[in-house]
């Protein structure tokens, strides 16, 4: 075999995909995944479901069960498991706007440096793909550069506030030598030709809500939705743009934000998802304080409209992405972000069909 990589972050929704794009690269690399207990058996269904798919021997999908959150990620022996690792790719993290700050620094924050400490252990460490996202931003107003991180920003959650932490820990040990790449994607939605996801969080609230309405459906809609922009990005492109850039040697010691360079307005996304879903908005102007007020505090509003209070923050958000160096080392490998208007409809469909899935994030 070749390469050998480790990955945390299987068997989730990136974590999955990202694996199935490492193993098709030249070589024959294995791909070491590490896994939570608790989902050792969804991890083992995955890990045979594409070594079948791929048309690959199952064991170059190697599992070994371990916690991000201990030091040495909780393998014994650490030494032995690691032997010949020389990429590491760090996935795993709360993706939940409404987590707790406690759980949020132990998984997020202690788990990255957790990870850090355990690539700087590694003798033939070539690289470190870190994903990290778009909102260490914060509140930032006006735009957002690959190179910024510290701009004195405040944090509409805890999910936000422990990333950024995460990346200044990545940072700091980029500048003290480690080889790694920094990869902030937008708001990842479904896969752009399949509508696949593992979760409906985000813009699926308020396709969720729309969708229980009759054809003319009532929206709650807070700011000046013509001067804020939702910036969504499809799996198939954050990972196709992960798996290319990772692969690429130019790409040691940047950081790319995975982001639409030419993001809808809010205004221009409501009237996508009318046409999507097929209702009549009739749009009702809320102040932000107010509607997330009536949700958390309002009896029976947060059930009604299953839109957590946290997801609020986003339709007035003053943030514009740069992605100067996304755009620039993407087109030279062919890849672009596609248009929501473009693959909207696939997820809004995917949705119709697939009812029982939930927002809950894998923690």
């Amino acid at each position: 075999m070749g390469a050998r990589v480790l990955l945390t972050g299987f068997p989730g929704f990136l974590g999955s995909e990202l694996v199935r794009r490492i193993l098709r690269r030249p070589g024959e690399p294995s791909v070491l995944c590490l896994v939570q207990a608790k989902f050792a058996g969804l991890a083992t269904r995955r890990a045979l479901e594409l070594a079948a798919e791929e048309g690959i021997d199952a064991r170059r999908i190697d599992l070994v069960e371990g916690d991000i959150t201990l030091p040495g990620l909780g393998l014994e022996p650490a030494a032995q498991i690691a032997r010949g690792v020389s990429e590491v790719f760090h996935l795993a993290a709360v993706y939940d706007l409404s987590v707790p700050r406690a759980i949020a620094l132990k998984v997020n924050v202690d788990g990255t440096r957790h990870v850090l400490d355990f690539a700087e252990t590694l003798p033939r460490l070539e690289r470190v793909q870190y994903v990290s996202t778009c909102y260490v931003s914060g509140s930032h107003p006006g735009i957002f550069r690959e190179t910024d991180l510290e701009k004195g920003q405040t944090f509409n959650n805890f999910y936000e506030e422990t990333k950024y932490l995460a990346e200044i820990e990545v940072r700091r040990r980029m500048a003290a030598g480690m080889p790694a790449t920094i990869y902030r994607p937008a708001i990842v939605v479904g896969d752009s030709t399949t509508g696949e996801t593992q979760k409906y969080d985000g813009p699926y609230f308020i396709l969720r809500w729309l969708l229980k309405q009759p054809s003319v459906a009532v929206l709650p809609v807070p700011g000046h939705t013509d001067k804020t922009r939702g910036n969504f990005v499809p799996r198939d492109f954050v990972i196709g743009a992960i798996a290319a850039l990772s692969a690429d040697r130019r790409s040691a010691g940047l950081c790319y934000q995975l982001a639409d360079p030419d993001p809808p307005t809010v205004d221009q996304a409501i009237r996508l998802f009318s046409e999507a879903t097929g209702r009549i908005i009739l749009r009702v102007p809320t102040p932000i304080r107010l509607a997330k007020a009536a949700i958390d505090h309002v009896p029976g509003v947060g059930r009604l409209l299953q839109i957590p209070s946290s997801a609020v923050d986003y339709f007035v958000h003053p943030t514009f992405y740069d992605t100067t160096n996304a755009d620039r080392d993407l087109a030279a490998l062919g890849i672009h972000c596609p248009r929501l208007a473009d693959y909207l409809p696939v997820l809004v469909d995917f949705m119709k069909r697939h009812p029982e899935i939930a927002s809950d994030a894998m923690v």
